[in-house]
């Protein structure tokens, strides 16, 4: 199967906040599965991206989600004009011909689903098709990396145990302020002064948490709220579009940012 439209190019920019490289390089070489740690938004998913394409590796990414089934995964019987066929799932086909396999915030997918993986986490590296009565063998190049977002642990929604100790982790967190305002200054093509400025406010949002926000403002809103003074919305408005907006509801919450933008801006 020809996998190169899963070939990631040109480079993704990503700025290392720490070791994760190193680290990532390491569990890479040793055939262990990842877990990326962090709140949303953070740089999870870019660095995968910039991991798959520093070792020329194909990237399957899989967005999970509630209603995904384990045959989402893995795939299933479909009929067609010449019968029955089987066609793999996105995990079968990284499985099967050696791409990393990106399970993004499987927190979301239900525990039921999750639990398809775990053959693959252990010295076995099998992929059971119980419908198929078929047991895949990885390929030595397959890598198996999930992203978990911490603050969303609850009753319902976190992984098992039995899951998260399968896999080694690299914690992220959002970026030093220097490194995020060159980060946004990178990605939305504006100058630093306003890149500062951006992350001054969500440093500030960040600190409302479970005090009336459920998340702070992530470094992906400061991207897409760049982009808009890039293209002429004034900084204040981009905040209102970009992150004030999509944060809240609530009508005291937003009246309190907007006062955080007016201070900052």
């Amino acid at each position: 199967m020809d996998l190169s439209n899963y070939l990631i190019s040109p480079e993704p920019y990503y700025r290392p906040a720490g070791n994760e490289i190193a680290h990532f390089i390491a569990a890479f070489s040793a055939r262990l599965p990842v877990m990326l740690k962090g709140p949303t938004g953070c740089g999870k998913t870019r660095f995968i991206e910039h991991m798959a394409w520093r070792f020329k590796k194909p990237l399957v990414t899989v967005a999970c989600h509630e209603d995904m089934t384990a045959a989402d995964l893995v795939g299933r019987f479909l009929l067609d004009a010449n019968g029955t066929i089987w066609h793999d799932g996105p995990l079968t086909i990284a499985v099967r011909h050696g791409a990393i396999c990106y399970l993004d915030e499987i927190v979301e997918a239900r525990q039921d689903t999750t639990v398809v993986i775990h053959p693959l986490t252990d010295d076995r590296r099998i992929l059971p098709l119980e419908k198929k009565n078929e047991l895949v063998r990885a390929h030595p190049d397959f890598r198996l990396v999930i992203s978990y977002n911490p603050g969303y642990q609850s009753v319902i929604k976190d992984l098992k145990e039995s899951t998260k100790q399968r896999f080694v982790a690299l914690d992220f967190t959002y970026p030093e302020a220097e490194a995020e305002a060159e980060i946004v200054a990178h990605e939305a093509g504006i100058d630093r002064d306003d890149a500062k400025k951006l992350v001054k406010i969500a440093e500030r949002t960040r600190n409302l948490k479970g005090h009336g926000l459920d998340e702070g403002v992530s470094t992906r809103m400061l991207i897409h709220a760049g982009r808009l003074i890039a293209s002429s919305i004034s900084l204040a408005q981009s905040c209102q579009i970009a992150l004030v907006l999509p944060l809240t509801d609530d009508r005291d919450m937003r009246k309190t940012l907007s006062e955080v933008i007016a201070v900052c801006a």
